[in-house]
């Protein structure tokens, strides 16, 4: 791999479908202090209606970006990652709703982060970047709207880390929140997820391109850590039946175990590890894994209980029956504390954590469920 510093997308870079939201002041954060020169990567599909009564906000996960949908092309490595969804007659059906996917703030396809520069344009931010929070996050996403013109969402919908900015948008804004779909996620970070993201940071942290996380502009980014915590990532993404489905104890096609190859199951998860090192940033992937850590959208509100109970949307819990990583108790919990919220959905699938992702026929149904 020649060398490079970040997958993170640069001025410069080809756009793609990305606009910008650029906020006009200094936005205050929830564990302190205030982060200046907030700008927001968004992308679009449909059209906002006359009385702005038709928008829905999609949110992504850790490693997503603002690219829902569509083609790969420059700007974007990849394709849309919820492309079955969007789109004419698809369940968010763009000929009916306009559907907005902002890159989160601390990302790095486009939104504020730390590869981006400070305001005064000298050097990216690095260890300098803020502690966020997913209020901070909401609070960002919030400008985008009225930048909008959206003061009232017809749904927000979000999984895994998008869950969790869903979830409190409907608790910090209930009265900007239509309806609400909540796919494998929780109402608070659990010790085990915690535990695993930490493994994660500190293979990250203890990369010696790390730099205390100012490597930007060095030539070469923390890759051999990053790629380790996406490999440790993945493994509880999925389910162990898949796993041993899939792969079982097969070699990786000549290679032998025995003399240093590998099997086919870690050539899985070095395929994997290379294309998020290719497209992502170490420092981002260590923000955003803090402010999951860090997710309680009871606190300072007097519990889960009370904070869930400002929920006033209709709202659809859905959890992964195969999921390791964020297991039905969690999405229970939600749908018991949320008062629109009816009995917790279930999504059957053998894909583990990522069925949010992949079992886009059962997701596509809920999101009807919702919008019909």
């Amino acid at each position: 791999m020649a060398p490079f510093t970040t997958g993170a997308w640069r001025e410069g870079d080809p756009p793609g479908r990305r606009r910008w939201y650029a906020a006009g002041k200094p936005l205050p954060l929830h564990a302190g202090g205030e982060l200046p020169g907030v700008r927001l990567a968004y992308e679009t599909w449909g059209r906002l209606a006359p009385d702005a009564s038709n928008a829905v906000l999609v949110l992504h996960a850790l490693t997503g970006d603002s690219h829902a949908a569509g083609p790969a092309g420059p700007g974007h490595p990849a394709p849309g990652w919820w492309d079955p969804l969007i789109g004419p007659g698809l369940p968010l059906d763009t000929d009916r709703w306009f559907v907005v996917a902002p890159n989160v703030l601390g990302g790095c396809q486009g939104s504020t982060g730390p590869a981006s520069p400070r305001p005064d344009g000298r050097r990216a931010w690095g260890a300098a970047f803020p502690f966020l929070t997913q209020r901070d996050q909401v609070a960002a996403e919030a400008g985008l709207a009225d930048a909008l013109g959206i003061g009232r969402w017809a749904l927000v919908v979000g999984g895994s880390m998008g869950g969790m900015r869903a979830v409190e948008w409907a608790v910090s804004h209930p009265g900007r929140t239509g309806a609400l779909l909540l796919l494998a996620t929780a109402a608070a970070a659990s010790a085990e997820q915690i535990a695993w993201a930490g493994i994660q940071l500190r293979a990250i942290r203890c990369d010696p391109h790390w730099h205390g996380g100012d490597y930007h502009g060095t030539g070469r980014g923390p890759h051999t850590g990053l790629g380790l915590a996406r490999r440790l990532a993945h493994v509880t993404y999925r389910s162990e039946p898949e796993l041993q489905a899939r792969f079982g104890r097969a070699p990786q096609d000549a290679e032998d175990p025995r003399r240093g190859g590998r099997y086919r199951v870690e050539s899985y998860l070095d395929h994997h590890a290379a294309k998020l090192v290719r497209r992502f940033d170490a420092a981002s992937y260590v923000v955003l894994t803090e402010a999951m850590n860090a997710h309680d959208v009871g606190r300072d509100r007097g519990g889960p209980r009370a904070a869930l109970g400002r929920v006033s949307a209709p709202a659809l819990v859905a959890g992964v029956d195969s999921d390791r990583l964020y297991p039905l108790a969690q999405q229970a919990e939600l749908a018991a504390l949320i008062p629109g919220a009816d009995r917790l959905r279930v999504v059957e699938s053998p894909y583990g954590h990522d069925g949010f992702l992949i079992e886009t026929e059962q997701v596509g149904a809920l999101v009807r469920e919702l919008l019909d």
